[in-house]
């Protein structure tokens, strides 16, 4: 062999090895980027049922709460041990929904929503979630499990009446209420096995049924809370995170309610100041809040006004408490905060129709959710003994009332155990996408910081002059698609998330100014 031929030969095996050396890097990356599953997708039967795994999903209808619109989905039994360390105790039914992909072959990891709360159910959040996740049932199923308590999920539901909204101010009235409540739920349920840790276990038992595919997590508020949790007990189940207004797992739910809130409305209402024509027309909002709030502190008002839903005419005492409970429900999105300026200016003025029309209408909104004592099991369980009174709350919008109450219900409901490591962070090399609003007056933006800081793999968008629960705003569901897509929180091109600003506030009733 000439040394021409020995050069050529050597420098094919270089090429080879340095090809060979490539596809195994390649190999190696794709490999650490797309961990391999064994699940199989969901195949359809000619009765038009879906088979994944080893359930059977049939179409059914999903009803929305208050509207009663409907949507298409595919339902499934799915029961489990209420108590998971006694599993031949009883067993409840939860209910379980997938809404199918678009797409002609849908991968086998679908996209899981865990809603919010506590007490929400995924199937009664989703006709407000559906847009936000349509670019993401383009490629991949989703997947609806109403969490234990809430929903069809053996609920732990205790309604009251519409005369109470002062009934927090009355420490026996709130004794009796938690009593009363007790003994009706305890009728179907134990509450101490309401709590997010027996959601995981059956959440896993879920993945198990449908053939261990790996969950692509979409938490929101609360359920953020849920999927970190899941994501720390069982990191091989997961493929992808999106926690959407999220809460730090060291976070005692309630103990800065109060402060977050003052500070989401001052600089929601700071906007206002600094533009010329809402400051003429409402001076300064905040201490136009204060003053209405120390009035209706001394003295509430019975106002008459017409009910915005039957038209009819109607009373209702307007109180501090009530103020309190308006705003803060109004300060989570900004379509509705941008109408506290100009309710607030005309109750300072003494027309407090608005105020309680508005408040009639949050009522029946938030009905479902205000009546579900599930949220009892898990704040009771996980929170309470790490709950401390502030006394500074006590001037504050909410006042220093908020964390009383709970330790006061949470003295009598039953407590669940809480694991060792719980408040301990996400960590690892898993990819997270945490999403946020500016002005989110319950979990606000550093609290998605100090999620991030532990995860080398996360990304934090902050949504300028929004609320809380951003997904479906602007561009935000094609990123989330993208992410879930590429795994890649910090390659995402998020230049588009710029362009959000603050909803500007209403002059009138009929909008903001031209």
């Amino acid at each position: 062999m000439d040394k021409r031929t020995q050069f050529r030969l050597v420098l094919v095996l270089a090429t080879a090895a340095a090809l060979g050396f490539a596809y195994l890097r390649k190999a190696q990356v794709e490999s650490a980027s797309e961990p391999p599953t064994s699940a199989s997708a969901p195949t359809r039967a000619t009765d038009g049922s879906l088979h994944y795994g080893a359930l059977v999903f049939k179409p059914c209808e999903l009803a929305a709460p208050q509207t009663g619109a409907t949507t298409s989905a595919y339902c499934a039994p799915f029961r489990v041990p209420e108590n998971w360390d006694a599993p031949d105790g009883r067993s409840i039914d939860l209910k379980l929904a997938l809404l199918a992909s678009t797409a002609a072959a849908p991968p086998a990891d679908p996209v899981v929503l865990i809603a919010g709360g506590p007490g929400q159910a995924a199937t009664e959040a989703w006709p407000q979630q559906a847009a936000a996740f349509a670019p993401m049932r383009d490629k991949r199923n989703l997947i609806l499990l109403d969490q234990r308590g809430t929903g069809g999920s053996n609920a732990l539901t205790c309604a009251r009446s519409e005369d109470e909204s002062d009934w927090a101010n009355d420490p026996e009235r709130v004794r009796a209420q938690t009593r009363a409540c007790l003994e009706k739920v305890s009728a179907h349920a134990d509450p101490r096995f309401y709590t997010t840790t027996m959601a995981l276990r059956d959440l896993e038992a879920l993945r198990a049924a449908l053939g261990k595919p790996r969950f692509n997590l979409v938490g929101t508020s609360y359920g953020t809370r849920v999927a970190q949790q899941y994501a720390k007990t069982y990191p091989d189940a997961v493929r992808s995170v999106i926690l959407d207004s999220a809460v730090p797992n060291d976070n005692a739910l309630g103990s800065d309610f109060a402060v977050n809130l003052d500070a989401a409305l001052k600089a929601q209402f700071a906007v206002c100041a600094a533009d010329a024509t809402c400051a003429k027309a409402f001076g300064a909002p905040w201490a136009n809040l204060e003053k209405l709030r120390a009035r209706l502190r001394d003295k509430p008002v019975e106002v008459s006004y017409r009910d915005p839903v039957d038209n009819a005419q109607k009373t209702m005492r307007v109180d501090a408490g009530m103020l309190a409970a308006l705003a803060r429900m109004y300060a989570y999105m900004p379509e509705t905060g941008a109408l506290l300026p100009l309710a607030i200016s005309r109750a300072v003025a003494g027309d407090y129709a608005p105020l309680a029309g508005q408040a009639k209408m949050l009522g029946q909104q938030m009905k479902s959710l205000a009546d579900n004592a599930m949220q009892l099991s898990v704040i009771c369980s996980e929170d309470a003994d790490r709950l401390v009174p502030n006394p500074a709350d006590a001037d504050t919008l909410l006042g220093a009332h908020f964390v009383d109450v709970l330790k006061a219900q949470c003295a009598i409901w039953p407590h669940g155990a809480r694991p060792a490591d719980f408040n301990a962070p996400l960590t690892g090399d898993l990819p997270v996408l945490i999403l946020g609003g500016e002005f989110d007056p319950v979990t606000p933006p550093r609290y998605a910081e100090a999620i991030a800081k532990t995860l080398p793999r996360g990304r934090v968008l902050i949504a300028k002059g929004q609320g809380h629960s951003v997904l479906g705003r602007g561009c935000l569901p094609k990123l989330a698609a993208r992410f879930v897509e590429t795994r890649d929180a910090l390659a995402l091109d998020a230049a588009c998330v710029g362009n959000f600003s603050p909803i500007p506030a209403f002059i009138d009733f009929s909008g903001a100014a031209p």
